[in-house]
């Protein structure tokens, strides 16, 4: 199996507050989800408000059965229109990816 641990710093972009990009980034991310059928498990968490505020604001923890089923998900469509926002919105982009 392989974890892909990806983290965000957003930013205000596109007339909304970094919290409300985090947001819509979290429904964005359902889409791929429900659309990448490599993708075995995957979720986006939002930096608490209460925490410091130069944290990542959001992490996706995703899931593959290999290395092969990853790199499928990199070129998949709906991940792509999820890059293409993401690409709008980030300050900062720092990632992992391990077998466990």
């Amino acid at each position: 199996m392989i974890k892909h641990i990806v983290m965000f710093k957003l930013r205000e972009a596109n007339g909304k507050s970094e919290y409300d990009n985090a947001l819509e980034a979290k429904e964005r991310f359902d889409a791929v989800i429900a659309g990448v059928p490599q993708l075995k498990a995957g979720e986006l968490v939002i930096n608490s408000k209460d925490a410091p505020q130069d944290n990542y604001t959001i992490s996706l923890i995703c899931d593959f059965d290999s290395i092969d089923d990853l790199n499928a998900y990199q070129v998949h469509p709906e991940h792509k229109k999820f890059g293409a926002f993401i690409a709008e919105i980030k300050e900062a982009r720092a990632c992992i990816d391990y077998e466990y």
